[in-house]
């Protein structure tokens, strides 16, 4: 029963991405859970990306249910100038991670949506997470580390680890990407550090369509 509190239903995520989405210091903006623009358009990756291209036209078909808002890169790359620290308070880049998919999750306290998509990437974490994937979610909070810990610990947060980065720079450079509209933000990121889609709101990522996004994403090539 205290796992089920813990855990908001996918449709009350679903809600909260149609009512609330915060640009961070401003006002609010809507995020919707259809449009998506997951169709046929064409993917042009980056010379650094030669084959993520190929990944994202793998990817997109399992980009719907649950995981609908996430919308496939055009151009897939490699997203840089994102620092944070991690749980010991070293410096960490996205290189940090090489050799992983990633989940990038930008969140806050005082973001309700976010709050409420927590303990979904908690499970996404406990089911899928190892040696090839890992949910980076990034706390965006101003100030010290007490607030947004003290959230975690009340809501029962085991298998994320915390990441910080009290400078909004992350949010601030995947805004100027165009990738971070609001919060949460996300993004899907393959083992060599390319672009492979984001999104803006929050999903329940604890859910078989996620689960489903990430083991595609995770899988390894097919023999030629």
């Amino acid at each position: 029963m205290q796992d089920q509190k813990k855990r908001p239903p996918a449709v009350k995520l679903f809600a909260l991405a149609a009512l609330f989405g915060v640009i961070a210091g401003a006002a609010a903006v809507y995020v919707k859970e259809t449009g998506s623009g997951n169709g046929g358009a064409a993917r042009t990756a980056d010379a650094r990306c030669p084959l993520a291209g190929e990944k994202v036209a793998a990817l997109t078909p399992l980009m719907r249910g649950q995981v609908a808002a996430m919308t496939p890169a055009a151009n897939p790359r490699p997203i840089g100038g994102l620092d944070f620290t991690g749980p010991d308070r070293k410096p960490l880049t996205l290189a940090s991670f090489a050799g992983k998919t990633l989940l990038v999750n930008l969140w806050a306290t005082w973001c309700l949506p976010c709050r409420e998509e927590m303990p979904a990437l908690d499970g996404l974490q406990g089911a899928l997470g190892g040696d090839r994937f890992e949910v980076v979610a990034v706390n965006i909070d101003t100030g010290g580390d007490d607030k947004p810990k003290a959230f975690l610990d009340e809501i029962g947060v085991k298998d994320l680890r915390y990441y910080r980065d009290a400078s909004m720079g992350v949010f601030n450079t995947l805004k100027k990407e165009g990738l971070a509209f609001g919060l949460p933000a996300t993004l899907l990121i393959d083992e060599k550090g390319c672009l492979i889609g984001s999104m803006n709101g929050p999903a329940a990522w604890d859910s078989d369509d996620a689960k489903r996004l990430i083991e595609a994403a995770i899988a390894p090539p097919p023999e030629s």
